[in-house]
């Protein structure tokens, strides 16, 4: 069996293009042109299906038939759709539209039909039932598994944006849609899943695009449904400008040149690409990888970045608020912010970390597990009771020491951190924060004599989140606009 997405890729990559024509032909709109010499429906359908193949195979990089459409014409629409496959190129996958979801014989059986009887590449799922409900496919190791996750009708909403808290997960955090959940599960599921998402609802796809930032999309409802091509892809696309198929069915099919209506299909998809790789490209000059990528779009569906009028403790209005204590609340997040300062230590050598209360003390504790170094941190006030410390934890006079905070603004949490280390005869030359906010603080901390490492920039994060679609680029110049203000 080939490997689909392997297959789909070089689809990609010869006709380059995102673009998934659907074939979901109805009796009704059977273009005259089709039916003649046709003895049936069935026939005229094959003809049709036959000629959009014929004329959009170097355009696109996959079809999806719809198994409805011919399930409802009887065993001649079963013969049409098996003559429909057979006239796609070997080279270009096929997904087919099936949406099962069952469990136990009976999924086993839906997958051998599917991968066996009709040899596709790749189908369609339902994931109400949970993982039972794939298994069956996820056996077939190179297909592939498009498990619907947020789609593009108008009732979507009534279950899949349900607001939830499940005290069994692992985040045990309120307010995270159902669609998110289905999205964190479903990529554990198997390596093959893919998610649906629709085209509908651009803030979905890009909150899908935090929790999964390397799977593919199908992306449906664009064209008759009303998606928008630009908001969904902006917020879909992986930085590669990979990772989202485009589907059009009727807009293609319907057309009365097949070819052109592809072409310009594919044509929109592709502008929009390069706009988004011109973007990627920037961020990536700012060595800002995937991983990167993904953290800040997870920080601001956490709400750990908000933008509206803040007033912040020095009585200024401020259009952007950071709030990093949120981290503790997903634990698998915190982690990756974890990984993130540990990979800077390569650069800060030290003997131990110390967190800066009372913000940074669980971002040290996850950091130091993360980088295995030992964690101190000074006290706020001294102990007037047991051994009386003010600096907690194991340590020596004379060790090295880099100060863990979660962000610099003038950077006087940090210097003050610096001061009482160094007053017990501890050596401070380095600080490593999650975030930069580039009001002044690193100059600050260098006329300390303490080099500062940034995870990120406020810059890049408002630059990562205008290239996914989740903040418009009026409010990123009014943020960088206060942040010079503020220098």
């Amino acid at each position: 069996m080939s490997d689909f997405f392997a297959k789909l890729e070089a689809a990609v990559q010869r006709n380059d293009s995102l673009l998934c024509v659907g074939l979901d032909p109805t009796p009704a709109q059977i273009p005259p042109r089709y039916r003649t010499e046709a003895a049936s429906d069935a026939d005229a359908i094959v003809a049709w299906n036959r000629a959009i193949i014929e004329q959009t195979a170097d355009l696109v990089c996959v079809y999806k038939p719809n198994i409805a459409f011919y399930e409802a014409l009887g065993a001649a629409g079963m013969d049409a759709l098996r003559a429909t496959l057979a006239a796609i190129p070997e080279n270009i996958p096929v997904i087919l539209d099936a949406k099962r979801g069952d469990i136990g014989s009976t999924t086993d059986a839906y997958a051998k039909a599917c991968f066996e009887e009709l040899g596709v590449d790749a189908v369609t799922l339902s994931p109400y039932l949970g993982s039972d409900s794939i298994q069956s496919f996820a056996r077939y190791p190179g297909k592939g598994l498009f498990v619907l996750c947020h789609t593009s009708n108008p009732s979507a909403g009534e279950f899949q944006e349900l607001e939830i808290a499940d005290w069994r997960s692992l985040d045990r955090e309120p307010n995270q849609p159902l669609y998110i959940h289905v999205a964190r599960t479903a990529v554990t599921w198997s390596p093959n899943v893919a998610l649906v998402v629709g085209a509908t609802f651009p803030e979905a796809v890009a909150r899908v695009r935090a929790v999964a930032p390397q799977r593919w999309f199908l992306i449906p409802g664009v064209g008759a449904q009303g998606g928008d091509l630009e908001a969904t892809l902006t917020a879909g696309l992986r930085s590669d400008g990979l990772g989202a198929i485009v589907n059009a069915s009727r807009g293609i099919a319907n057309a009365v040149d097949h070819r052109q209506a592809a072409q310009a299909m594919r044509d929109a998809i592709n502008a929009v690409r390069r706009k988004h790789r011109t973007a990627s490209a920037a961020l990536d000059a700012g060595e800002i990888n995937e991983s990167l990528r993904a953290l800040v779009l997870e920080l601001a569906e956490l709400g750990a970045v908000r933008f509206g009028n803040f007033t912040l403790a020095s009585g200024v209005q401020s259009p952007i608020y950071v709030d990093l204590r949120l981290l503790v609340s997903r634990p698998a997040l915190l982690a990756k912010a974890a990984d993130a300062y540990a990979a800077l230590l390569a650069d800060a050598p030290c003997d131990r970390i110390a967190g800066v209360p009372y913000a940074a003390l669980p971002i040290g504790t996850a950091v130091a597990i993360a980088a295995d170094k030992p964690l101190i941190y000074p006290r706020k006030e001294v102990k007037e009771h047991g051994l009386g410390k003010l600096i907690e934890g194991k340590w020596q006079p004379g060790e090295r020491v880099a100060i863990i905070e979660d962000l610099i603004t003038s950077g006087g949490s940090t210097i003050k951190t610096a001061e009482t280390l160094r007053d017990a005869g501890l050596i401070v030359e380095h600080a490593i924060v999650l975030i930069d906010r580039e009001q002044g603080g690193v100059h600050n901390l260098a006329k300390a004599g303490i080099v500062a490492h940034a995870v990120l920039t406020l810059t890049q994060i408002l630059d990562i989140l205008v290239n996914a679609g989740r903040l418009d680029a009026a409010k990123r110049q009014e943020v960088i606009d206060f942040l010079g203000k503020g220098k």
